[in-house]
Parts: C-alpha cells; sequence; structure tokens
C-alpha cells in the first residue's frame, strides 16, 4: 500500500471502532489480564489527547468469568454460560473503568442484543447514546448482553467481529481496527514457512475469504473468517478495516502514526448513506427475491430500482415495507431493500412488465418492486455476473 494513501485513510478516521479479542485480553489460564487492559487503554488515552474518538467492542466477559470463578474450561450448558457472563463482564469493565480513570477519563457500558440493531427506533437511539459519551470524552464499552439472551452465546451477531462491524457501519466510523492474536492476513497459514503478511486488500473476494485459517476452540469464538466478513461489511459501506496485532502494547499509536501495520482493508469510493446502512446489516430480512442477470446489473452496476419483470422468484412471507434480500441466479444476496409489494402479491407478477400489473392485481401502486432509494447493495462479488 502506497504509505501516502494509508497515511490519508488514518488521517481522515477521527472516529475509529476498536475491537478487541478474548485471546488478547486474557492469559493461557483464560484469566483477565490486566496489563494488557492498561496498555490499551494507555493508548486510548493517547489517541483521545489527539482529537480522536474512540468506540470499543471488547470480548472477554466469558473468559474473565471463568478466571474469577477458577473454572478451566468453558461451561457448556447455556444458564451457566450466562452466570461465568455475569460475572466476567462486570469485572472487564472495573477492570477499563479503572484503567481509564487513573487518566481522567471513563469507561461507559453498553450490552447489546441484535434485536437492538434490527428495530429502526432502537438502533438511532443506540447511535445517539454512544455519540453523546463520545461527546463526553468517555469510552463506550460495547458487548453482546449475553447474560440476558437465549441465543447470543450462540450468536445471533455470529461473534463480537460482527458485532464491531455493525457498530462501525451505526456510528458511521471511517475506520474498523479489528486487534487480534495475529499480524494481519497472511497468504497461507502464518505458522507455515515462507507466510507473508498481506499489507492491503482492495477487494473482499473468495480468493481472500479462502486465506481464513480459524482456531477455533478454548474460550475464543472467533477466528479469521470472522473477522475478513466484518471487513467485507465495513468496506462494503465505505469505511476502512484492519486487521493487526493487539500483543502489540503499541500497536493504535503506531496505527494512527501511519506505520505499515497489520492488512488494511479498503473501503469503497464513497459512504453509503446512514438509512442504507441500516437496511444492509442492520435490519431482519424477511425474504429473498431471486432477480435475473439483467436485473441484477442494473441495480449492482447502474444503480436502478427493481421491476417486476426482473423477479424470477419469491422466497418467504413478507408485507409491504418489509425488508427482503435481493439474490441472483447462484442464490447468493447481494442487496437488500423495503419491498413495496406483499408477497402473495409478488408472486403472481414476477416477471411481468409494470404496464401489466394493474391487469392481474387490478391495481398499480408502484411502478417498482423495490425503490432504489430504499435498496442498498452488501455484496459487490456477489452482484458481479
Amino acid at each position: 500500500m502506497d504509505p501516502s494513501h494509508r497515511h490519508a485513510v488514518i488521517e481522515a478516521a477521527t472516529l475509529i471502532v476498536v475491537k478487541v479479542g478474548t485471546r488478547v485480553l486474557t492469559t493461557s489460564a483464560g484469566l483477565l489480564d490486566d496489563r494488557r487492559i492498561e496498555a490499551l487503554c494507555r493508548q486510548f488515552d493517547t489517541l483521545l489527547a489527539a482529537g480522536r474518538e474512540i468506540v470499543l467492542v471488547s470480548s472477554g466477559a466469558v473468559g474473565a468469568g471463568m478466571g474469577r470463578l477458577g473454572l478451566a474450561s468453558r461451561p457448556q450448558e447455556l444458564a451457566h454460560l450466562q452466570a461465568v457472563a455475569a460475572i466476567g463482564q462486570s469485572c472487564l469493565v472495573e477492570a477499563y473503568e479503572r484503567a481509564l480513570r487513573s487518566r481522567g477519563r471513563h469507561a461507559a457500558q453498553v450490552l447489546l442484543v441484535a434485536d437492538d440493531l434490527r428495530q429502526r427506533t432502537r438502533y438511532l437511539n443506540i447511535r445517539n447514546t454512544l455519540r453523546a459519551l463520545v461527546d463526553y470524552g468517555a469510552v463506550p464499552i460495547i458487548n453482546e448482553n449475553d447474560t440476558v439472551s437465549v441465543e447470543e452465546l450462540r450468536s445471533s451477531f455470529g461473534d463480537n467481529d460482527r458485532l464491531a462491524a455493525q457498530v462501525a457501519t451505526l456510528v458511521g466510523a471511517p475506520l474498523l481496527v479489528l486487534l487480534s492474536d495475529v499480524d494481519g492476513l497472511f497468504d497461507r497459514h502464518p505458522a507455515e514457512p515462507g507466510a507473508r503478511l498481506l499489507p492491503e486488500i482492495t477487494a473482499v473476494d473468495a480468493a481472500v475469504e479462502g486465506l481464513a485459517r480459524d482456531r477455533l476452540g478454548g474460550v475464543s469464538k472467533g477466528g479469521m473468517a470472522s473477522k475478513i466478513a466484518a471487513a467485507r461489511i465495513v468496506t462494503e459501506a465505505g469505511g476502512h478495516c484492519l486487521i493487526a496485532s493487539g500483543r502489540d502494547d503499541h500497536v493504535l499509536e503506531r496505527i494512527i502514526r501511519g506505520e505499515p501495520v497489520g492488512t488494511m482493508f479498503l473501503g469503497r469510493p464513497t459512504t453509503m448513506p446512514a438509512r442504507k446502512r441500516w437496511l444492509g446489516w442492520s435490519a431482519d430480512a424477511r425474504g429473498v427475491l431471486l432477480v435475473d442477470d439483467g436485473a441484477r446489473r442494473a441495480l449492482a452496476d447502474h444503480g436502478r430500482s427493481l421491476l417486476a419483470a426482473g423477479v424470477v422468484e419469491v422466497e418467504g412471507e413478507f408485507a409491504v415495507g418489509d425488508i427482503v434480500a435481493v439474490a441472483g441466479s447462484d442464490r447468493r444476496p447481494f442487496a437488500r431493500g423495503l419491498v413495496n409489494y406483499p408477497a402473495d402479491e409478488l408472486r403472481r407478477i414476477a416477471g411481468l412488465k409494470t404496464e401489466a400489473i394493474a391487469s392481474v392485481l387490478g391495481y398499480c401502486p408502484y411502478d417498482e418492486v423495490v425503490h432504489r432509494d430504499n435498496l442498498a447493495v452488501i455484496n459487490r462479488e456477489a452482484a458481479t455476473i
């Protein structure tokens, strides 16, 4: 990557979402690593003093709880797992608050479940709260609300990498930094001889996804595959994503100096509008519209609306105003949007020209099945024929 380009990306990132993983925050014994928390908070203080704003998505609650309780392995029963998370969450936030308070700053705990971001009103309320916390100079510490939800630990967001990506799109952060136990994305498994760190990724495609080498197990749910998936979300929305080692006690300071740290995933040239970011990644899709190749090109390449003539098949049950995914012949969703027709009516008019809709339904309330203003393209690779 051209150093001047990386420098420009970093300079523009006044608001940074940082995600730190369990393997970074805990010792090999599963205990919360207070020294690592201290190093992170020292760096947050440096970034805040330099005029940056920080939102943190932190793993580690279950690991911290296991350490506090002296458990050697992650509980399997949901209630016990939630209890361990509850104990660990207080330990985790207490550690951040202690390290930040010594520098005249504060941590603010924010616990989320997937429904908080799916519902538009709650989504906006969370965004406003996070912005207010940042205005106060606090560091929001975000995690899934593992202690009260039935699915999160298994998990509705999928993992904290995806949660971090959704938070980045929520607040419109130009940069998401994923701090892991590896230095970035390599062209093969990092342990293999000759493995080379990839400094820049211009597009997240199948070849890039194939480079993931997960090491699932222990107290961590994440892996390189989830980080690449998070990078796809952020870059499709117009932000940038950087994967780097959280075990470097100066990694954030090095990043803001523009040093060639980790792997930078470059985003679209333009930032997706806030409402389309919600449509694309946070709201629930109630159904799927399979479209022909002509419609796929019209939507993805030319920013057109989806017409009934381009719809090949309708899956699911939905009402007017619900969100649907749009997929091509390979059945891979490449867009999402607000639909203007209920599922039963859309099945009747699929494949028809607009002027024929009234003769079938008795009326034609909309020319478009999904208007371009209410549609977000979320996967450029799946949209490419």
